[in-house]
């Protein structure tokens, strides 16, 4: 091993490093090439369609909604799954239009979306967000633009289950933070069960876990409406209103939006949109005061069920999965750069880390062994969250790429550290009284004799770790990376297949490793043939 080796990756993370800390767009415009500016300007990227009139001048509207398992809302079409659509996804548009804005599609996690709009990753958010108490204290939100109520939906073996009280003594699921759910948690003996996912309840619903579902309108039509194994019985229950939320402080766009909307429901564009998905309804016409019949053809709604007809039978699950191949391939490519660039990170600093605590002063051993057990005592998700939300409140505003690397190469930095430390250890004393005998100072004797072999010796594990780590970028999917879990959670909860598209997401975690699997076990190999000719036993 060369003894420069650390130091070229020392060179590489402080490149990694001078990207991260150079404010998001200052060099975007005029280092094109030099770091990925893309990842720091935009948190996602939106496959959106042309609005009606050319792109304005001005800035885009950023709006952020979970396209993840959203449907009727905005998710991804069935058809082509880099394609996002919805009745909130047309209505953004026309807002956009009306604005004179291009508007860009800005993919969160639904427990993400307000805090996200606090930390001014976007401008507003759509996702069918209740105007709760709770709600309108952490956001400011426009007009209603849409009412409904809840339904009940079980299999047709239970259709017995049509009102809240036949629901006591039943297991019931909804979706958290919902009118649903606090009308649920009103009765007695009802076990409530709540999901962030509405695909993961229709999927217990089916396997006998839940006996009935209580959801949004919309929600409940869209699932059970293209199945013939689940039905919606009932009247509706209760009434909720969906407004759009925006920053406490941002009532200049509020207050656009809020025109565009009022101007929407009175020339009828609102029932034209939501003709078009089937969700017009008497409420809607009650609240906007539209009475007109446009009698708007519901193509959209007849389009998706026709998709997901389509998806069924060996030949057509076949042509799907062929085309999740491209999708699949781009995930795991992030997921490699992701991991790559973490790995970057916790070798430098680990080692920088190990040669503190075992080389270093009474207070450098201190520092880095409190870093050390601070960041191995406390968990990796945590600190991804506390790096990407948390530290915009002390000024520091990291892209969700840089935050993922960022937070991967913090946390196995401290694993790395002790790697190397054990490595530095198990070099023989007399290594080092050998390099001093040779007239070397004790600097040049741990970077030319020291370092390098205690290297050789943990190269294995630093290989078996990264495979650690290939699997643990998994988590960067909270924070809206679209790697390879994140697409499982996408392409499942589109085609409500988890057992395919499972075995192609896990087989692209294998292919990933398998090679680094093999280097390991080479690396092993050969420190073993080179250890038996050194005369060590």
């Amino acid at each position: 091993m060369r003894a420069f080796f650390p130091l070229r990756l020392l060179a590489v993370l402080l490149g990694a490093i001078s990207c991260l800390i150079v404010p998001a767009g200052s060099w975007a415009s005029s280092w094109p090439g030099s770091c990925p500016g893309s990842w720091v300007i935009s948190p996602a990227r939106a496959e959106s369609r042309p609005a009606s009139v050319s792109p304005s001048p001005e800035k885009a509207l950023r709006w952020a909604s979970d396209g993840e398992a959203n449907v009727p809302y905005v998710f991804h079409d069935p058809e082509d799954t880099t394609r996002l659509e919805g009745f909130e996804y047309d209505m953004v548009q026309e807002i956009a239009r009306r604005l004179g804005r291009p508007s860009r599609f800005v993919q969160n996690d639904w427990d993400g979306l307000i805090p996200g709009l606090q930390r001014g990753m976007y401008d507003m958010v759509v996702d069918g967000i209740e105007m709760t108490p709770d709600h309108l204290q952490a956001a400011l939100f426009s007009r209603p633009y849409y009412v409904t109520g809840d339904r009940i939906v079980v299999r047709r073996d239970r259709q017995d289950l049509n009102t809240l009280a036949a629901l006591r003594g039943h297991v019931v699921g909804t979706i958290k933070e919902t009118l649903a759910e606090r009308l649920l948690q009103r009765e007695t003996h009802v076990t409530v069960r709540s999901y962030e996912e509405e695909t993961y309840a229709f999927s217990d619903l089916r396997n006998g876990r839940l006996d009935a579902l209580l959801l949004d309108e919309p929600i409940a039509l869209y699932y059970a409406g293209v199945t013939d194994d689940l039905v919606i019985v009932g009247d509706p229950v209760g009434q909720t209103r969906y407004g759009i939320a925006f920053r406490q402080d941002n009532t200049a766009l509020h207050d656009a939006v809020d025109r565009v909307l009022g101007a929407m429901m009175q020339d009828g564009t609102m029932q034209d949109i939501l003709g078009r998905w089937n969700l017009w309804t008497p409420a809607m016409a009650r609240m906007t005061g539209d009475h007109t019949e446009r009698h708007v053809a519901p193509v959209q709604w007849l389009r998706y069920q026709d998709a997901m007809r389509s998806q069924t039978g060996w030949t057509g699950r076949l042509r799907r999965y062929v085309g999740f191949l491209p999708i699949i391939a781009k995930a795991a490519g992030l997921t490699l750069v992701v991991s790559a660039l973490a790995m970057v990170i916790a070798v430098a600093l680990g080692l920088v880390l190990a040669l503190g605590r075992h080389y270093g002063p009474r207070l450098v051993r201190d520092l880095s062994g409190l870093y050390i057990e601070i960041v191995r005592g406390t968990p990796l998700l945590i600190q991804i969250l506390f790096i990407f939300y948390g530290l915009p409140g002390l000024g520091i505003r990291l892209s969700p790429f840089f935050a993922g690397v960022l937070a991967l190469g913090l946390n196995y930095a401290a694993y790395e550290a002790e790697n190397y430390r054990a490595g530095l250890s198990s070099v023989p004393r007399g290594q080092m009284e050998a390099a001093i005998a040779l007239n070397m100072t004790h600097a040049q004797a741990v970077r030319l004799v020291i370092v390098p072999q205690a290297f050789r010796t943990v190269l294995p594990v630093m290989t078996n770790d990264f495979i650690a780590l290939l699997k643990d970028s998994s988590l960067v999917s909270v924070i809206t990376l679209t790697e390879l879990t994140k697409t499982y959670i996408r392409l499942s909860s589109t085609y409500y297949d988890y057992i395919g598209t499972g075995l192609l997401i896990g087989a692209a975690y294998l292919l990933l490793g398998l090679p680094f699997v093999r280097f390991a076990r080479h690396v092993e190999r050969r420190l073993g043939q080179s250890l038996m000719r050194s005369g060590h036993h």
